[in-house]
């Protein structure tokens, strides 16, 4: 039987570079050789695209070859450099396991979009609309959703302290991971918070805090077949979640433990299911998801965030949601790879 030729993208020129290698090599411990052949595609926190024998930490330092996607459906694939010239290697399918700048925003998306490759996830309008947290806070509202009160402050725009309510949390508007983001929680902390979320973007956002558990459901398929994963819950000994910006997050959290299936309620959990399904979408989701919520005191379900490339680490809540609804990784990367190749046929 012929294998898929499947191109997986990792690395990118973003602060979620790190968090990409580790769920490129999750992808590499669960992709059946049996039915794929896999072409490593590392892209350096320089720009700088590198064909790989595998994703790992220093992948870049020897064996690879310059590669690039070439924009031309006609060479569906890779032009990679052999010697002096460059050699075409054709994919029937790639999987952009980016998060984050370049990876979750549209960008990589619409560079696939013109090379005629099927790709796994969400499109460029569902990517550039999840990425920016106050549009998808806008679309979402227009389908009834609730979402956090905010603001936004475009770059050297400047905003009175006295206007806020406290505590609010101060975030860059097109960033993951919880990079730049603070809480603040009185009036001489937010010059600081400010100055953090825009080493990140220029675009800021300003949202309520609210009162509430953090719960997350993983979503996967389009259409009528989506897949609903189960719910987990974050419980926060202080602060807030931002794992990925810790030093041993494989050794677990320095303040949040997850809980997998959530310690709520059936009525909460088949609330917070219908809403994530809800929102996938409201935001043009397709293919793959992971969508954070708040579930309130009094039993609301307010949208946090969507992740249209969650991450796959072996610390990562997408696929620990997945697995205790009964798919592996194995199964989760054959369903996405599957769907993608279905979509192209019809």
């Amino acid at each position: 039987m012929n294998r898929l030729r499947v191109a997986i993208i990792f690395g990118g020129a973003s602060e979620e570079h790190p968090i990409s290698i580790k769920s490129a090599v999750e992808v590499a411990k669960n992709l059946d050789t049996d039915k794929y052949e896999a072409f490593w595609v590392g892209i350096t926190t320089g720009g700088e695209w590198k064909l790989c024998a595998a994703p790992a930490h220093g992948w870049d330092k020897e064996n690879t070859r310059a590669a690039v996607l070439s924009p031309d459906p006609g060479t569906h694939g890779l032009l990679v450099q052999y010697g002096e010239g460059y050699e075409t290697v054709h994919l029937d399918v790639v999987m952009p396991m980016l998060h984050g700048k370049h990876g979750e925003d549209g960008a990589i998306q619409g560079l696939l979009e013109l090379s005629g490759i099927p790709y796994v996830g969400c499109d460029v309008q569902g990517s550039a609309v999840c990425m920016d947290k106050s549009l998808a806070y806008t679309v979402a509202k227009r389908s009834g959703i609730s979402t956090p009160e905010f603001l936004t402050i475009t770059d050297g725009e400047e905003i009175d302290p006295g206007r806020l309510r406290y505590p609010v949390f101060v975030k860059p508007a097109r960033s993951g991971s919880s990079f730049g983001v603070s809480k603040v929680t009185e009036e001489d902390e937010l010059p600081n918070a400010l100055s953090e979320a825009r080493q990140y973007d220029s675009k800021i956002l300003i949202e309520e805090a609210v009162a509430g558990s953090e719960v997350g459901c993983a979503v996967l398929g389009e259409g009528l077949g989506l897949t609903i994963g189960e719910v987990d819950r974050v419980d926060m000994s202080h602060g807030f979640f931002r794992i990925h910006q810790e030093d041993a997050p494989e050794e677990g959290s320095e303040n949040a433990t997850f809980i997998v299936p959530a310690d709520i309620s059936e009525a909460s959990r088949d609330l917070v299911q219908a809403t994530a399904k809800t929102i996938y979408g409201a935001l043009g989701c397709k293919g793959i998801a992971r969508v954070d919520m708040f579930l309130t005191d009094d039993g609301q379900v307010v949208l946090n965030e969507v992740n249209t490339m969650p991450g796959m680490t072996s610390y990562s809540r997408y696929p620990r949601m997945m697995a205790a609804s009964g798919l592996s990784l194995s199964d989760v990367i054959d369903r996405l790879i599957a769907m993608t190749m279905y979509g192209k046929k019809r």
